[in-house]
């Protein structure tokens, strides 16, 4: 077992509320502990493409594989912007981002060649690259990045789902329904405001 797999995540029930916690290692044996988890996509704001990161060789699960900018696990009873925060900084020395959250997905996955499995109840935020940060991948954690528009991702994911950590198509079908929603406009100083926002959608298990 490596250290990493040593950590406690927590654990969850299908509402997303604590049941308790176990080690990364114990939460991912089939048939797997439906678990707190996050994953992050970062834009660039002068073109609205997303970064994504292609999963290390030495990956327990997925290796290999495309998935969105940073994914993880906060530990239990913290707060997912700061797990995702430190996580941006330890995979892609990313430092700096304000991160939103757009929304929860929930999925079941087996990797083939391991056997361990992904039970997660995954919240997905959402930032933008801070100006002047460089992107610089930790070799131990990622194999590669690029930058890719919505619709290319969207258009992958169909043509070649296989490339893609199985959780991608689920975390970007959020991202897609917060990016799809009407903003209201914030009304100028003085003006009584009321945000109009809608909570997070929520999808079963899978």
């Amino acid at each position: 077992m490596t250290a990493r797999e040593s950590h406690l995540v927590e654990l969850v029930d299908v509402s997303g509320i604590s049941a308790g916690s176990a080690s990364v290692f114990d939460a991912h044996q089939a048939p797997g502990m439906l678990h707190r988890a996050f994953s992050v996509f970062l834009r660039d704001p002068a073109t609205g493409r997303v970064l994504l990161q292609q999963r290390a060789a030495v990956k327990t699960r997925f290796p290999l594989l495309w998935a969105n900018t940073c994914c993880g696990h906060p530990a239990p009873g913290e707060d997912v912007a700061v797990a995702a925060g430190r996580r941006l900084a330890e995979e892609l020395g990313i430092v700096g981002a304000s991160l939103t959250p757009v929304g929860v997905y929930t999925y079941r996955a087996a990797d083939p060649g391991s056997g361990r499995v992904e039970h997660e109840y995954d919240h997905v935020l959402l930032g933008d690259l801070p100006a002047g940060v460089r992107v610089a991948p930790e070799p131990a954690e990622v194999a590669g990045v690029r930058w890719v528009s919505m619709p290319a991702l969207q258009a992958g994911l169909a043509a070649d789902p296989g490339s893609y950590a199985p959780w991608l198509s689920g975390v970007t079908g959020r991202l897609a329904s917060y990016l799809d929603r009407p903003r209201v406009p914030r009304p100028s100083a003085g003006t009584p405001w009321q945000s109009h926002d809608e909570a997070p959608e929520r999808s079963g298990g899978g």
